[in-house]
């Protein structure tokens, strides 16, 4: 877009190979597990005493509390340790490393970014804003996570990033979370589970149960369904499944930003974590609450998920309900539209829809409001993050994939009061890939999960092929200008 002018920033972000994490190590069969852990007990005292000391030497370094580390993937296979005798604390910590090994997690890229307003805005100038970025670090066999970076943008537009630590820390896993009635029975209704198992096991149930009455629970419907049937243990497998689905994490108020690493938990993700699209959402009350939604990846299916937080601390994982939950690219609004919840989203893997709700958490009945229309966007077209308000109406970015599977960005405009309505679209692009962008691991891709609004730009970040990420600025008011032109 000539009249557009568009203004790259010298900030980037590369996959950092030395930003690691420690994962269990634990071979599938059982007596490859009793066979290395027979190794470990054949060993002096000596020999565990300086084969420790040469792990602690190699690899304290690189994480803030590797002992702590060691000692839980040593109690993932403590009940193969076949002696009556105690070990040594030494010793089952060198099992515990046997059973472990680093993980990069951004190696292959970094990218997919989106960007909101810190919750902390004391001590930057007047006319600056703080911010968070959230972006989508891949590492081996393709697993991707959510990393965050922060950074200050000035009041005359120039963006500084804080430093980013080589350590990363993945956060506690809340032991007893909790859970919505409603919202659990609606989605076991959705996976086909109705039966009178299931009902067994939710009926004794308060509004609002804990994992720990759960599990009391389905151990009482066990217990009185004797023998168990095949469709018993299916029932309780799938509500097993859907509560390890739903779980909550949290940081140390102490880990740096860029330390914070939300790595996959339930087996729904186990292959991924991808595109997180944050957005900063306000309450008719005033209060605001930080909603991500994600597509959750197991390797063989897709399910997108919704992150709920209001410090970057404390974070709940939530799965969505209602058949409008599939394919990628939900992307909430920040504020609710007539007193309900608006969702854009893509079902049909090929053009934009938007959805309401009286819940974030179930979304049903999507409209089309978007088509490919020009050659840039022939393939399919989708959102790139949560729509921004303006006086003008809804600022949608988008992307479209064109002729050799070219992703490009581009802009719409919904209308204030009927996001229903377009009112304006770019038929050029906003943003292409240039130059060095075309190469990454996926070529010819500039893509985002979201942008912000500060001091009259646009602050849009994106990737770069898959690869790295970057960010750009475009001026609010040219922008504008450009789709009631259109």
């Amino acid at each position: 877009m000539s009249m557009i002018h568009i203004r790259r920033h010298e900030v980037a972000f590369f996959p950092q190979s030395a930003r690691v994490i420690i994962r269990p190590f634990i071979p599938e069969e059982t007596h490859r597990i009793t066979t290395i852990i027979g190794r470990a007990l054949a060993l002096s005292d000596e020999e565990v005493s300086e084969q420790l000391g040469s792990v602690s030497k190699e690899f304290d370094s690189r994480h803030f509390d590797i002992e702590s580390l060691l000692r839980g993937h040593y109690e993932k296979v403590r009940r193969h340790v076949f002696t009556q005798r105690p070990l040594s604390h030494d010793r089952e910590l060198l099992i515990g490393a046997l059973f472990s090994g680093e993980y990069a997690l951004e190696s292959a890229a970094i990218f997919n970014p989106s960007m909101v307003p810190h919750p902390n805005q004391e001590g930057i100038p007047e006319g600056a804003l703080r911010f968070i970025m959230s972006l989508r670090a891949t590492g081996e066999g393709h697993i991707s996570s959510i990393e965050f970076r922060s950074g200050v943008i000035g009041p005359e537009g120039g963006i500084s990033m804080d430093p980013v630590s080589r350590f990363v820390t993945v956060p506690e896993i809340l032991p007893n979370p909790s859970y919505d009635k409603k919202r659990f029975t609606i989605k076991l209704s959705e996976m086909g589970f109705e039966d009178g198992h299931v009902a067994g096991v939710l009926e004794p149930l308060s509004e609002n149960f804990t994992r720990s009455q759960l599990n009391g629970s389905v151990d009482a419907v066990l217990a009185s369904s004797q023998p168990a049937t095949r469709d018993l243990h299916r029932s309780l497998e799938c509500i097993r499944w859907l509560a390890d689905s739903n779980y909550e994490l949290r940081f140390p108020e102490q880990l740096a930003m860029s330390e914070r690493i939300i790595f996959p938990v339930s087996r729904n993700e186990s292959d991924g974590i991808e595109d997180a699209r944050f957005v900063r959402f306000t309450e008719e009350d005033g209060s605001v609450m930080y909603y991500a939604t994600y597509t959750a990846y197991n390797g063989h299916a897709i399910l997108p998920q919704l992150i709920e937080t209001q410090d970057f601390l404390h974070f709940r994982i939530l799965t969505l309900n209602g058949d409008a939950v599939q394919n990628k690219g939900m992307a909430l609004f920040p504020r609710r539209i007539g007193g309900r919840f608006a969702m854009l989203s893509r079902q049909d893997d090929e053009n934009l829809f938007i959805m309401f709700s009286e819940s974030p958490h179930y979304w049903r009945d999507p409209q089309v409001i978007l088509r490919p229309s020009e050659m840039w966007e022939t393939v399919k077209i989708g959102n790139c993050g949560s729509p921004i308000e303006t006086e003008a109406g809804w600022l949608v970015i988008t992307h479209g994939v064109g002729p050799m599977r070219k992703y490009c960005i581009g802009a719409a405009l919904l209308d204030l009061h009927d996001p229903t309505k377009v009112i304006g679209r770019l038929r050029e692009p906003l943003l292409a890939p240039e130059g060095e962008e075309r190469e990454g691991y996926v070529p010819n891709v500039v893509y985002s999960c979201g942008s912000l609004l500060h001091g009259g730009d646009l602050i849009l970040p994106f990737a770069v092929s898959d690869r790295s990420s970057s960010i750009a600025s475009i001026r609010l008011d040219e922008l504008l200008h450009a789709l009631r032109k259109s």
